[in-house]
């Protein structure tokens, strides 16, 4: 794998990608998406690529663990409290571009959303891909699993929301298959041919306009 820091983040060559295998963890079936993202990705349009490939809804806070090469320090990213104490302050990942976080072989980022749930995503940088310039835009190449409800529990309440709506007999059926919308629930449906990426600048400007930090 070629040292990505030689490449300066003003000058990518046209038409670069970068390939992320995400997981998330404990989760039974596997939930996995595959995503190629443009080169010059800050860490907040990677979370807006992760949201939209996972099927997740950006209802709640995120955070990426990364190793930072320069300080040979762990980074975490994402979107900062100005009430937080300065040594355990998030790094706006708006500000920060995730192509100068990959040097040599770098580690997987640790990727977060919900702070309640705790969704524990593993962000496993995997290569880079050329595409017609024209064409520079996200793409979900393969996957696995759906992805679970909102607030569902983390991957211990998702797991025992599915061994209620297995079983029609139990007791607690009804009241999960109405949480759930009253349609059925497969843990195994997933096509790439559903995924649509947001704009991330749009999404970044509208949290923004809500009254984020």
């Amino acid at each position: 794998m070629p040292a990505v820091r030689e490449l300066e983040s003003d000058e990518f060559p046209a038409g670069l990608m970068l390939r992320f295998l995400v997981v998330l963890a404990g989760t039974d079936p596997l939930v996995w998406r595959r995503v190629d993202v443009p080169a010059g990705y800050s860490f907040w349009d990677l979370h807006v690529a992760i949201q939209d490939a996972m099927g997740w809804e950006d209802k709640h806070l995120h955070s990426f663990r990364v190793a930072d090469p320069s300080s040979q320090t762990v980074a975490t990213l994402g979107i900062p409290d100005p009430d937080v104490d300065e040594d355990y302050a998030f790094l706006a990942g708006w500000k920060k571009t995730v192509i100068d976080y990959l040097d040599g072989a770098p580690q997987p980022f640790q990727y977060t959303y919900d702070f309640g749930d705790d969704w524990e995503h593993a962000v496993i940088f995997e290569g880079f891909q050329s595409v017609d310039p024209e064409d520079l835009f996200p793409i979900c190449v393969a996957g696995a699993g759906a992805c679970p409800p909102e607030d569902s529990g983390g991957p211990l309440g998702y797991g025992e929301l599915l061994r209620v709506l297995s079983d029609p007999k139990h007791p607690d059926y009804e009241d999960m298959y109405a949480w759930i919308g009253g349609t059925p629930f497969d843990p195994n449906e997933f096509s790439t041919d559903d995924v649509w990426f947001d704009d991330p600048r749009g999404r970044l400007e509208r949290m923004i306009d809500d009254g984020a930090p």
